[in-house]
Formats: structure tokens, sequence, C-alpha cells
């Protein structure tokens, strides 16, 4: 059997090439997502190594008192240095220092890094251009900051320090910020670390790093932290570093995780493609296997060599997916270097780890796809070695089938509804796929009692349209339900998840601009880009007098305790305008008036209180205040924990600026008039920036369209292997109806109506599997987005459905052209002899 098994899959190297393919696909992307996540850790792990060479021992603020930033002390540090064996102590100082861009404005939406460079052998930072600051006139750039704002080694830069007072340095270098990710996205001005401390008013430092002579680094971190004393961590350097790579490391895995969800789903389509090969060779080879039973071979042996050339396959196809794999990872590690990733990356290697799991990965999907046709070929029986044809077996809806369907939908329907009732959130979301898991296997196993109707729905234009062919392949749609389905599955679950993906933005962007329009159209937004920096009141004041502003609303806030709660909570206020009325869950903006106030939902629900009941706001000025709840705000109401009338706020908590502004050119007023007038009230303030609706939507909208880009790229896989899977089936079910064919053929059938009858029967797969796959898609959506937000306004992408169902029949016509070139080719009097 052996022997036999060996020489058939050399006697059909092409039968099983679709199929080795697409397990290869499969195992490729989940290899080469390791290939990409275990170089970019490869890379963490080496650049961050480099710090055990600069410093032999760090010391971190391991804990903080109340509100306070955890700081190691210039006490703390006077003692480290006083160490026996240590040779050099340096304390490195990190704070806000917001630099100031040619245009006059703060650079960036947040304020850039101030950070200290010390010189001598524990500056760990690399300068690339230049050289460090050596007194209080000089300071260095990073490079993607200088770039981005057009600044150069030579020029003199201007930076606000911690009270928000202008500075001019020489800029005497740039420097690279390497895989740190705050630098990478706020930016950062380095000084000598007596300047840092000026320039962003740190009272300590966040890390003391600490070298020695003559003495191991285990022995020095006890010395040192004996020094140190308690409420500080301390750490070898070598520590230190893997440490740092592990923190550094944890988006990669995250992004590991994403990306081998596509390569589960990609396995699991190819498991589909592979299943229904083996079953289509099973029912080809009926007579083989009657013959092998007629010369004594056992049913164990049949059913042994179909696993062993499915194990064949799967082994020569994982080998395949690895090399495909590393081509992969090569690739995207290219890419990323392209376009100036901040990751650390090494040369790509396949890891004995990833070479293993891919093997494995590989034989197991293959061989368990297998079990079932295997199982089949026991049952066929020697006598059928007498048979001239092959019958096709007729299909019957059995009684476990239609009652595991339907348990399988009716449990699938009841945990996505429970999932729609429960409150937004994370939770919830997984409660739907469970859900959506339950549904698709109910419809997976319903499939071929449904694709008769479906054949004849998708079918009936084609037929009308191609005459007899068209016919002939909506009679052959038809013929193998249970063959049709099993095709048609692999590209449901492509289309499916394509199809939510594309419910789920659309529905997200619609309720976020209907939440925006509702809560306060706004036009522009005014707010400091400093965290927790302030506005002056004069930007409000001055554009309230303008006759090109509708309305102009404040908002300042500060925190304070409740009573008989712990912790402090947001208290704030704003200033009435018309047109400008806060989204609330209860009350009225009316009842806002002095000794009420409006609460967030969430606190009202912490609290168990609502409109009418009181609450007591402790504040140093006026002391205990008892305020009766007037309102209860939602989430997009844009207010605070606490909300009272401006006037109460400014007595009970005097002398706090503005948070935010929001204001409302007058209708008929010249946009870009208006903009103007609020860059000019805004002018004197560098760290005061305006923003615009139509800005913040275009983010959003460009973020959406770039989420919906790489998912559907990721998806595209699925989509391609279940391709490779219609054009199999194809392939084999021409193979399998050599006979038919050339019959058809003498009866008159012409060689293009004959590729035209397999083209449309590609094209009714196909359509078949995009309508279940819509179908699925639109309700798993519509249930996904009610669990992402509140008040969800659905929206159903028309557009892209109908260009998924398009191009799925597209699809399926383009892999049916090598079957039917085929199939066109043979020879008809061969071909009825071969019967």
């Amino acid at each position: 059997m052996l022997r036999t098994t060996l020489a058939g899959l050399r006697a059909h190297r092409l039968r099983l090439a679709l199929t080795a393919l697409a397990i290869a696909l499969g195992v490729g992307f989940i290899a080469g997502t390791f290939v990409l996540t275990d170089t970019i850790d490869a890379g963490y792990t080496q650049r961050f190594s480099a710090a055990a060479d600069r410093l032999d021992v760090a010391v971190l603020p391991a804990t903080a008192k109340g509100d306070e930033e955890a700081l190691v002390s210039d006490a703390t540090l006077k003692r480290i240095r006083a160490t026996d064996g240590v040779t050099d102590a340096q304390g490195l100082v990190r704070g806000t220092s917001a630099l100031i861009g040619k245009d006059g404005k703060a650079a960036g939406d947040y304020p850039t890094l101030g950070i200290s460079l010390p010189e001598g052998t524990l500056n760990r930072t690399a300068v690339v251009e230049g050289r460090v600051p050596r007194n209080g006139r000089e300071a260095v750039l990073d490079e993607g900051t200088a770039r981005k704002r057009g600044f150069r080694v030579g020029d003199t830069v201007t930076v606000l320090d911690a009270g928000d007072a202008r500075h001019t340095f020489a800029l005497v270098g740039l420097f690279d910020g390497g895989l740190d990710q705050e630098i990478g996205y706020m930016g950062a001005v380095g000084y000598t670390t007596a300047t840092a401390r000026e320039m962003t008013g740190a009272r300590g430092f966040v890390e003391v790093d600490v070298v020695a002579e003559g003495i191991s680094q285990e022995r020095l971190r006890a010395l040192v932290s004996a020094a140190a004393g308690e409420g500080h961590l301390v750490k070898t350097g070598e520590t230190y570093a893997a440490d740092l790579a592990r923190a550094n490391g944890g988006d990669n895995e995250i992004i590991g995780v994403g990306l081998l969800m596509f390569g589960v789903v990609a396995m699991f389509v190819a498991a589909l493609v592979i299943y229904n090969t083996f079953t289509i060779l099973v029912v080809q080879r009926t007579r083989e296997m009657a013959l092998l039973r007629c010369i004594g071979a056992t049913r164990g042996q049949v059913f042994g060599s179909i696993l062993l050339e499915s194990a064949v396959v799967g082994l020569l196809s994982s080998v395949m997916g690895l090399l495909l794999g590393y081509g992969l990872g090569t690739g995207a590690l290219a890419v990323l270097a392209a376009v100036d990733a901040p990751l650390p990356m090494t040369s790509a290697s396949l890891a004995p780890r990833t070479i293993v799991l891919g093997l494995v990965v590989g034989l197991v999907v293959t061989v368990g796809a297998a079990l079932l046709p295997a199982r089949t070929a026991t049952r066929v029986a020697p006598v059928a070695a007498l048979g001239a044809q092959v019958e096709e077996p007729a299909f019957r809806a059995g009684v476990l089938r239609t009652v595991s369907a339907t348990l399988l939908l009716v449990a699938g329907a009841a945990v996505m509804t429970l999932a729609v009732t429960m409150d937004p959130g994370q939770t919830a979301l997984l409660v739907v796929m469970t859900g959506a898991s339950l549904v698709f296997l109910g419809v997976l196993v319903l499939g071929p009692v449904i694709v008769r109707p479906l054949s004849t729905f998708a079918g009936w234009v084609p037929a009308k349209l191609f005459g007899v062919p068209g016919r002939l392949a909506l009679d052959n749609s038809r013929r193998n339900p249970k063959r049709s389905a099993t095709t048609t599955v692999a590209l449901t679950v492509g289309v499916t998840l394509m199809t939510v993906i594309s419910v789920v933005t659309g529905t997200v962007r619609a309720t976020y601009t209907q939440q925006l329009d509702e809560q306060f159209p706004v036009d522009y937004m005014v707010q400091s880009q400093g965290r927790d920096s302030v506005l002056p009141r004069s930007i409000a004041d001055e554009l309230r007098v303008r006759p090109e502003f509708a309305s102009v609303v404040a908002f300042r806030s500060t925190t304070a305790p409740l009573e008989s709660r712990d912790g402090t909570y947001q208290v704030g206020t704003f200033t009435p305008a018309p047109g400008f009325a806060p989204k609330l869950d209860a009350g009225s903006i009316d009842r806002l008036t002095p000794g009420t106030a409006f609460v967030a939902e969430h606190l009202a629900k912490r609290l168990k209180v609502g409109v009418g009941s009181r609450i007591t706001v402790r504040t140093k000025e006026a002391g205990p205040v008892a305020l009766t709840i007037a309102g209860v705000s939602g989430a997009e109401s844009n207010l605070f924990d606490v909300t009272v009338p401006a006037g109460e706020f400014d007595r009970y908590f005097p002398g706090i600026d503005d948070s935010r502004v929001m204001v409302n050119y007058r209708d008929g007023v010249n946009p870009d008039k208006a903009l103007a007038v609020v860059e000019a009230a805004t002018r004197a303030y560098p760290t005061a920036k305006v923003i615009s609706s139509t800005e913040v939507r275009g983010e959003f909208d460009e973020t959406l369209d770039m989420m919906l880009m790489i998912i559907t790229g990721l998806l595209g896989l699925a989509v391609l292997i279940s391709l490779l899977g219609i054009a199999n089936t194809l392939s084999l079910s021409v193979h399998e109806r050599t006979r038919e064919s050339a019959l058809l053929r003498a009866l008159g059938l012409t060689r293009p109506q004959l590729r035209r009858m397999l083209s449309v029967e590609a094209l009714v797969l196909g359509l078949i599997g995009a309508l279940v796959g819509v179908a699925l898609g639109v309700v798993f959506g519509w249930a996904a987005a009610q669990t992402m937000t509140t008040n969800v306004l659905f929206r159903l992408p028309v557009g892209q459905i109908l260009a998924f169902v398009a191009l799925s029949g597209l699809a399926g016509v383009v892999a049916a052209v090598l079957p039917a070139r085929r199939a066109a080719r043979a020879s008809v009097v061969g071909s009825l002899a071969s019967g």
C-alpha cells in the first residue's frame, strides 16, 4: 500500500497542486508572522542589551506618594555617588518642554519632551549629527522632530519652560530617538542635566544610572540598594536591558496575535479546501479502491493510504509554506525599513519554533481535513470495481444534520441576542463573536440543504443569458449540493469577514458623525497643547464680541473630593451660549441653577443617585458644598463628573482658567475668515491649538479607511485560498466528468460553449458563496456594532457589498479559466473511450 500510494502521487503530481498551494499559503502567513515578530524581538533585545555595556546598575523610583510623581531625589543621588566602588552616577531628567515651530506655534499636538543628556560614558543617547549640549545655552533635537519642523544644526530654537516662558538655545546637535516610543510620538529637546531641570521644572530624576569598577553588578546592586533606601527599584544593567526589551516589545506581541488570527482564518479556509479536494478524489477513485479491496487490501490499509497521501501533501506544502513565510517576513521587514518605522530589525531568520510549528500546523490541518474522506473510502465495497462508472451519491438531508444545524443556529442567535442587550464593551463584543461562530457553524452544517435554492436564485439570470450552456451550468451546480456547499463555504468565510468589517466601519463612521453633530456642531475648538495646561479666559472673551461667531462656549475644570468618597473627581463648568445644549440622560439644561449640578452617568451609577438626589463637594474656598442633582449627563455630553453653573464654579474655585473653547461661526460667514479670526485671537499664546471639526472628522475617516484597507488586504489571503479551492474543485470536476463533457461535445456542444458552461458554473458557485457571506456579514456586523457604543446609527454600505458580490462572481469565472480550457481541448473520441 505504501508503494501504491507513492506511485499514485507520482502519477498525479498536478492533481493536488492547488491543494498544496492552499495549505502553503496558510502556513506561509503564520510562519511569516513569526519571522516578522521574532526578528523585531531580536532587534529589541540586541538594541537594549547595549544598555548593559553602558551602565552597571539602574535605580528607579518604585512608589509615589499621593498625586506626586515618583522621582529619585537629589539626596538619594548624593548617597549613591558616595557608595563604595561607584565611579559615576547620573540622574536622568524627563518632563515636558514645548518646542516652538517656525510658525510661532507650539510644535505638534502634544508638547515635546525635555530630557537630559549627560556627558561621558553614561550618555546612552546616540548623537547622529553635531554634539551633546555643554552649557545652559545649548540644546539638541531628535532627528525626527528636526526633519519635520525644518530645523538644522546651527539654528536657534525657542522652547517654553514649565511656566510657559520663552527661552532660546543654539541647536548644537541631533540625536536618534531610537526605540523610545514616547520620543518617537512627541519629539524631544535635549539639554544638560541642570538646564533640563530648569526647563521642565522637575524636582528629581526619573532614573539614576550607575557605573563602577572592580565589583560585580549583583554586588553593586546590593550596595546601591542599601544606599538608596526603601521606595526605590534597583536593577543590574543586564536585567534592566532585558526589561526594556520586553516592555517595548509588548506592542509587537499584540500585533503578532492579531496577525495570527488572520493566519488561523486562512488555515480554516485551507482546511475546507483540503476536505473538499479529498472528498472528490475519493469519489473519483471509487473503482481504484474497490480493485484494491478485491486483491486483498483491508479497510485499514485503504484508510491508511488516504491519510498517508494527505500527510505527504501536508509535509511538502508545509515546507513550501515555511519558505514562503520567510519571504513574506523578509518583505514585511523591507517595507517597514523603507517607511522608517521606529522598530529595531536584524536579519530575518527561521527560528526552530517557527519551523516546528509550521510543519505541525500544516500536517495536522491536512491530515485532519482528510479524515472524513478517508473514512468514506473504507466503505467502498469490492463489487464497486465491476461497475461501468461511478454514480454520484444522492444527497439527503438527514435527521442528524437538520437537528444539529437547528441547535447551532438557535444557540448562536440566542447568544448574539444576549450580547446585543448587554452594555457596550469588550465583553459584549466577545459574546457576539461566540454567537456568530455558532451561527456560522450552523450555516456550514446546513449548507448542502440551502445550496439548491441559492443556486436557482444566483443562476437564474446566467441561465437566461447564456442559453444551453447556462442551463447546463445551473444543473451542474445543483447536481451535487454537498460538493457545491463545501466549495463555496471557503469563499463565504472571506466575504463574511469583509462584509462585517465594512458594516462596522460604515456604522461607526455614521454614529460618530451623528453624535458629534448632535452634542454640539463645533466648527472650531481651541485647546491647550499640554495635557494639564489651560487657556487664558481672554481668548473666549475676545471671540465672544466678534460678529463672525454665533456661539462661543468655554469649559474649565479642576479636581475636588466628594463627601464620604475616596479620591478626587473632575468638577467643571461651561459658559452658556445660544444653540449649546449638552445631551442629558435625565433632567434639563434649564435646571442648572445655583445650588444644583449635573452628574456624569458613570458617577451617578457608582453613587446610586439620580435627579433630585444630593451630593457634597469639598472645596478649599467655600468648604463643603451641598448640591442637588438637576441632571445626569451622557457620555457624549462633553461635560465633567460634576458640572455646576459658571458663577458658582468661580465662587468655589476662583482663578481657574479655561481648558477648551468651542466656537461656531454664523451662517454666511466665510469659514476661512472665521478661522483667521480664531487664529489671530490665539496668536499670542503658542500652546493654544486651533482644531477644526472638518479636520477631526477627516482624521477619523482616514484612520477608519486605513484600518479597512489593512484588514481587507489581510483577509484577501483567505479569499485567495478560497479561489484556489474553486479552481481545484472545478479541475477535479472536469476530470470526473470527462466522459460527460465528451458526450455533450458529440451531441453538438462546441468548445466555446463547453468553456462557457464551466465558467457559468464557477460564476454561480462564486455568487452562492458571496450571497451567504453577505447575509451573514450584515447580521454579524450589525450585532458587533451594537456592542461598541450606544445610540448606534446603522449604515449598510450597499456599494461595497455589491462590489463584494460582483468580485466574487468574477473571481469564480477567473478560477475556471484553466479547467475550462483543459476540458475544451480534450479529445472527444479518447474521452468517450476512457469511460
